[in-house]
């Protein structure tokens, strides 16, 4: 299974060129009579953290951490910025502050939720060579505490060729991975570099393919390994999906998650900043980037400059995008990753439930059970007793299935979302862990005799119990096959 459940070990350093995201939404319904342009009646007003800084709060969304160092002005933008910044969990912001460049705001008039307006005001000019060797200084200093480094360059300036080259051959001396979005089409000043995200149109600018076709993304992607000094490059393909291209590989085609795109603001932050969260967890760039994937086809469906939890992503990832049938080998989890499960979805105001046995031949009263502990929880844990519980909870001839068989076996149902198997003969300490929100059991047991009642009601949540269906038991099944066997 991939290890996208250790992303709170990541720590990511982001680089580039920060800005601020302005939405002002309103009412069209008439045309002005000064001239033939649409009258807004506005009716909100957000700010969100652009640019970089929205790689930053994806990363943050995900549950690692991110030192984002970038450059603002001395104006109100830079500290609305910067407050927005001190409100996402896990990012610091060490910024450089630059005397003479005001802070990068982009500003959408949104009338009836379609944009109809971008109007920015920017620097672009390249910094300063003072202005570099601060931006250097702080980046060397940060490196080597680092996971992986993302270049995030929107060529506002920042990420000039000495300031990329410095970093590159730093990270490169000590052994940390660079990730970079591009947004010029010399792709030399990326030399020693991990890999790189260019879009359709910064593909074809390097390489003159415009990379609408399987094969003539593996192609675009050839001739930058071939001309540069990059170790793989992950083609964005929009619609499309993605095409990874990486030395010593064959060329990897992930088709989009996307199931309706509402907004594509945002969505090359949400890629690159998965994409290095999954390369900072030690997965391989393929499943780096099938895990990015499925990140850009949930951002897509949202509003803005959004991110992506991962909650939401782990259910997007528990679905086999071939045939879109749940995969059961990705619904079993340890202790420690179920708790962090379940702490994702509450974050995410999921009501979880749990419920346990050892369900050794999966039968009827199993089903109906499994059902209506869903019926009563957003996201449904179950605990499964190991093969040693079983044998002294039910003897020596027991379980008839192994604990894996039967932790696969319940996986592959649709309606449960998560499988832990655990050693103890009752579930308390595994209760204790996940804190459900709800907590299901059979009718034949009384509340008061529920294991871990007394522990979810003290956290304020629920206990329901379910009839149980008559004549539906493991025991029943196994002595009725011996009776027939006989």
């Amino acid at each position: 299974m991939l290890d996208y459940l250790r992303f709170s070990e990541v720590k990511v350093l982001c680089i580039g060129d920060v800005m601020l995201d302005c939405f002002i939404s309103g009412d069209v319904g008439r045309i002005s009579p000064e001239g033939p342009v649409p009258v807004m009646c506005a009716r909100s007003e957000e700010y969100f953290a652009g640019g970089a800084a929205n790689v930053a709060r994806n990363i943050s969304s995900l549950g690692a951490s991110c030192t984002l160092l970038g450059a603002v002005g001395k104006d109100n933008n830079g500290s609305k910025l910067l407050e927005l910044l001190n409100n996402v969990h896990g990012v610091s912001a060490p910024f450089v502050t630059l005397d003479e460049r005001p802070t990068t705001i982009k500003t959408r008039f949104l009338g009836h939720g379609q944009q109809m307006l971008r109007v920015d005001f920017e620097d672009a000019t390249p910094i300063s060579h003072e202005e570099e060797d601060r931006v250097i200084s702080t980046a060397l200093s940060l490196i080597a505490s680092h996971s992986v480094v993302i270049l995030s360059d929107y060529a506002k300036g920042l990420l000039s060729e000495r300031v990329v080259k410095a970093i590159i051959a730093a990270c490169r001396t000590e052994g940390k991975p660079v990730i970079i979005d591009p947004k010029t089409s010399d792709f030399t000043r990326y030399a020693g570099s991990a890999i790189v995200t260019p879009n359709q149109k910064e593909t074809q600018a390097v390489t003159g393919v415009w990379p609408d076709t399987d094969e003539e993304a593996e192609l675009a992607g050839e001739l930058i390994l071939s001309r540069f000094d990059i170790e793989a490059v992950l083609i964005t393909r929009a619609e499309k999906g993605m095409t990874l291209v990486e030395r010593g590989h064959p060329p990897f085609h992930i088709r989009t998650e996307a199931k309706e795109v509402f907004d594509v603001v945002g969505a090359g932050d949400t890629v690159i900043a998965t994409l290095a969260v999954g390369l900072g967890s030690q997965t391989s760039r393929a499943d780096a980037a099938r895990i990015a994937n499925a990140a850009a086809g949930i951002v897509v469906g949202k509003k803005g400059t959004a991110t992506v939890s991962a909650a939401e992503l782990r259910d997007a990832l528990s679905h086999d995008t071939s045939s879109g049938e749940v995969s059961p080998s990705d619904k079993l989890f340890d202790r420690q990753d179920v708790q962090a499960l379940a702490e994702d979805w509450r974050g995410d105001n999921l009501k979880v439930g749990f419920t346990n046995g050892c369900f050794d031949i999966l039968h009827v009263g199993h089903i109906r059970l499994l059902q209506f502990a869903r019926d009563n929880c957003d996201r449904l844990i179950v605990g499964v007793n190991a093969d040693s519980s079983v044998k002294r909870l039910k003897g020596p001839s027991r379980p008839i299935n192994t604990e894996l068989d039967r932790a696969e076996l319940l996986g592959a149902l649709a309606f449960v979302d998560a499988v832990v198997v655990f050693d103890e003969d009752t579930p308390l300490e595994l209760i204790k862990t996940i804190r459900p929100n709800v907590l299901v059991k059979g009718a034949d047991y009384t509340i008061d005799n529920i294991v871990g009642a007394d522990v979810v009601m003290a956290d304020g949540g629920k206990v329901v119990t379910f009839e149980i269906v008559p004549g539906k038991s493991t025991t029943a099944t196994i002595a009725r096959s011996k009776k027939e066997a006989v």
